[in-house]
């Protein structure tokens, strides 16, 4: 069997929209590919998440070369988070194995997590300058070593809440980041938490491949839309204007989740 004929042109459609809003956004692969694979393809949410750890970790390689070339990746923040977020990985790995994770039980927990994950995705979305502009005045205070300390903690939560949900690195991620480093540049923020998801998908999504929930036939054909699909996301993101495109994917986000959710 060749490898054009695992294609599923679904997927590749999927993977083409999902990567058009990664392209515009700079977000948007785990909030949108997984709920998108469980509720209009039925596919089981931890098989979901498996696949969409990997495929997660090639768009989010793609985006960490090109940050690099433009020099806007923090490798101390990188470090940071990873020496807290990997670890956690393999403990939540080691965790899920004692259970079976393609079973009912797993699927209900899965799906919930999920659909809570995405609405604090929306919400931080929503009303992450506002609480941005009301945490200021405490944030300031923060040294330097407790920052460090507190990146190294948030890995940790990214780590288990991505490894069972592939949700979580990215809006909620930067949100954190802009809160321990408000001098950092936007752009050093989005590409360093982009070049931490690369390691932490990556060892989660072998660790799912270890317990049997990755689909690789699945991954081909989202990989195989999505790459085009960011390529034309990149270009169009300077021509449509972030504030519109924001409001839309985080309303989205809040009728999915809630959707998993109830």
């Amino acid at each position: 069997m060749d490898l054009f004929s695992t294609l599923d042109p679904r997927f590749m459609f999927s993977g083409f929209f999902v990567g058009l809003l990664i392209g515009q956004t700079g977000m948007g692969g785990g909030a949108l590919m997984t709920p998108i694979l469980v509720l209009f393809f039925g596919v089981h949410p931890a098989t979901a998440v498996g696949t969409d750890l990997l495929y997660a970790s090639a768009t989010k390689t793609a985006g960490t070369m090109v940050h690099g070339l433009n020099h806007t990746i923090d490798w101390r923040i990188v470090a940071r988070l990873a020496s807290g977020s990997v670890p956690a990985t393999m403990v939540t790995l080691a965790a899920l194995s004692h259970y079976d994770v393609n079973g009912p039980t797993s699927e209900r927990v899965i799906g919930t997590l999920l659909g809570v994950m995405l609405l604090l995705t929306a919400l931080s979305l929503i009303f992450r300058r506002s609480f941005l502009k009301h945490i200021e005045p405490v944030l300031a205070r923060v040294s330097a070593a407790k920052a460090a300390r507190l990146t190294i903690i948030i890995g940790v939560v990214l780590g288990m809440l991505v490894t069972i949900s592939s949700v979580g690195a990215g809006a909620l991620g930067v949100t954190a980041l802009l809160m321990l480093y408000p001098r950092v540049p936007m752009a050093v923020i989005v590409g360093s938490d982009i070049a931490h998801a690369v390691p932490l998908t990556f060892v989660a999504g072998l660790g799912h491949w270890w317990l049997g929930s990755v689909d690789w036939p699945l991954l081909m054909s989202l990989l195989g839309g999505s790459i085009p699909g960011i390529v034309l996301g990149s270009y169009l993101s300077a021509h449509i204007p972030d504030a519109v495109l924001r409001p839309i994917l985080a309303m989205t986000l809040i009728v999915v989740g809630g959707r998993l959710v109830f």
